[in-house]
């Protein structure tokens, strides 16, 4: 198993790993400025592999942040590790996150962020936005670094196989074929008007868990993305 390291845009690196059981990558994003963050940790398995590719871009010392989408496995199981190797660290997540799970299951406390509160990291920006049950689990939420434009999107997008570290070509059609295998996707009415409100923001780059990164029209992608799954919602009979 390796880790492989991209930088997908100014100082914002992908740091993915391709699980052949499961079928899909799994991929962290670190950006490195004055506080470095790291967003998603990865499950326990994976730190060691995750700690040698971030010492290929830094010293892990330097990490400042630790945050993640929503409390799952892969998205945090290593949070406490990462802890442990950079004593300066802190885990920053929503309010909610922090209040039903994270608080408890911390070896530090979290910090807790309001939705539209900003982390000034140096130079960039990173701002949370809270979607509950967007992809799915009640505390989710994505961020946006607001000077490259960069989504931080989560499980969004999830696609099956192991792609190109970015891509150009369409994303929504695989999204769909692997929520067909996953069902990975809480569809409830704020589904379509939440991925509305993302695809409001000016983004260069999507930053995706189970993808290659993003660059073409995000907006459009994402509009395709909410009007896939209110299809989906009215065919269930919800409302």
């Amino acid at each position: 198993m390796e880790t492989s390291v991209y930088e997908i845009a100014p100082e914002i690196y992908r740091l993915s790993t391709f699980i052949p059981e499961a079928g899909i990558v799994f991929n962290q994003f670190l950006i490195d400025d004055e506080e470095p963050v790291l967003f998603h940790t990865g499950m326990k398995a994976l730190f060691p592999h995750v700690l040698s590719a971030m010492e290929r871009v830094m010293d892990p010392l330097r990490l400042r942040w630790i945050t993640f989408g929503h409390y799952e496995a892969d998205e945090c199981g290593a949070m406490n590790s990462w802890l442990a190797v950079a004593p300066q660290s802190t885990i920053a997540h929503g309010a909610l996150g922090v209040m039903v799970s994270i608080r408890d299951q911390a070896d530090r406390p979290p910090r807790s962020l309001a939705d539209g509160e900003a982390l000034e990291i140096g130079a960039k920006r990173f701002r949370y936005i809270a979607t509950p049950h967007v992809p799915h689990g009640w505390d989710a939420g994505v961020y946006y670094e607001e000077t490259t434009h960069t989504l931080f999107a989560g499980d969004l997008f999830t696609c099956a196989g192991n792609g190109p570290e970015v891509t150009f070509s369409d994303i929504v059609g695989p999204a769909f074929d692997a929520e067909d295998r996953f069902r990975f996707t809480a569809l409830t009415p704020q589904t379509e008007p939440t991925l509305r409100f993302l695809s409001g923001l000016d983004i260069d780059t999507m930053a995706l868990m189970h993808a290659p990164a993003f660059r073409g029209d995000a907006s459009q992608a994402l509009a395709d993305l909410a009007n896939g799954y209110a299809e989906r919602l009215a065919m269930s009979g919800g409302t």
